[in-house]
């Protein structure tokens, strides 16, 4: 379903080329061309007294890297960028580092608390022969950060990347500022919020009925690929899915809390911003807050 061009490069070269300074002081890039419907992981913030355009993108945490792949309307969006922000700032080595500490349980929970002695000890043989790991390694992790282990199990390919980290890759090539809304700390912090005991259900139902949530994770994956936001939005809402209590906590309050940041961001500077496709849609999605804000949202074609 997380590189800074620097924006007097283009100037420097046109002033180098004998244009008045004036001229170059108003260049524009020009303008990418628009989608046909908003079905498009990539949007241009404008409008609201900005001076240029920023660049909103829908990103999916895990896919086969060979699907991982970026048009040219992408890459000339991310070129015209001073700045990409990440959910987190995926180049600061503390949010990688320091990520299995924050994935702990508070007052030394571990699985075993959680579960009965039937349940732990078919959850631990799951892990076993399907994971081909032990959850002895594993006690204290919140399980709602465990089920992800399981993603890539799911997957049609050894070969695994995510659209971050494929998007970093070209943002460090072009020189772009890195930064994030948010670090590692409150990232796993917000699974806190969710009781322990409903994420071990959470768990435990997923394993139970793991040929049902492939299915929904090859909907969703899906769904993505072929960048059918409304459609994305009804499943995040979907029961079977399992989501939709706890929306408020995974995605509204922090969407607010970005666009509040993104408020203070924009007046300034152009920025792409890449955070999960859950995140722009819904009427509490970025694409709506940022309207309501006053912003002008444009689908970006993006094939």
């Amino acid at each position: 379903m997380h590189v800074r061009f620097n924006k007097c490069l283009s100037t420097v070269l046109f002033c180098l080329f004998g244009i008045s300074m004036h001229s170059c002081q108003s260049q524009q890039p020009p303008a990418l061309p628009g989608n046909a419907d908003e079905n498009s992981l990539l949007w241009e913030i404008s409008g609201n007294g900005l001076k240029q355009p920023s660049f909103l993108f829908g990103t999916f945490h895990l896919l086969c890297k060979d699907q991982v792949k970026f048009s040219d309307n992408l890459l000339q969006a991310l070129k015209q960028s001073e700045e990409v922000y990440f959910e987190m700032d995926l180049d600061d080595p503390a949010n990688t580092l320091g990520a299995m500490f924050f994935m702990n349980m508070k007052q030394d929970k571990t699985l075993k608390d959680l579960y009965t002695e039937e349940e732990y000890s078919r959850l631990n043989t799951y892990f076993k022969d399907s994971v081909k790991m032990s959850l002895a390694a594993f006690q204290k992790m919140k399980p709602a950060l465990l089920e992800t282990i399981l993603y890539p199990k799911m997957m049609p390919c050894k070969t695994l990347s995510g659209v971050e980290m494929e998007l970093m890759t070209i943002a460090k090539k072009e020189k772009k500022n890195i930064l994030g809304f948010e670090t590692i700390a409150f990232q796993t912090s917000v699974f806190d919020s969710i009781p322990y005991e409903e994420q071990a259900k959470s768990l435990l139902k997923t394993i139970d009925s793991i040929g049902k949530f492939s299915e929904y994770f090859d909907e969703m994956m899906n769904l993505y690929l072929s960048q059918r936001l409304e459609d994305l939005a009804v499943m995040l809402n979907k029961p079977e899915f399992g989501l939709q209590d706890d929306l408020d906590i995974l995605l509204d309050k922090r969407n607010m809390d970005w666009v509040e940041k993104l408020q203070k961001i924009l007046p300034g500077k152009n920025v792409f911003i890449a955070v999960g496709a859950g995140h722009l849609v819904g009427d509490k999605g970025l694409i709506s807050l940022l309207k309501k804000e006053g912003y002008t949202l444009r689908p970006i074609l993006n094939k």
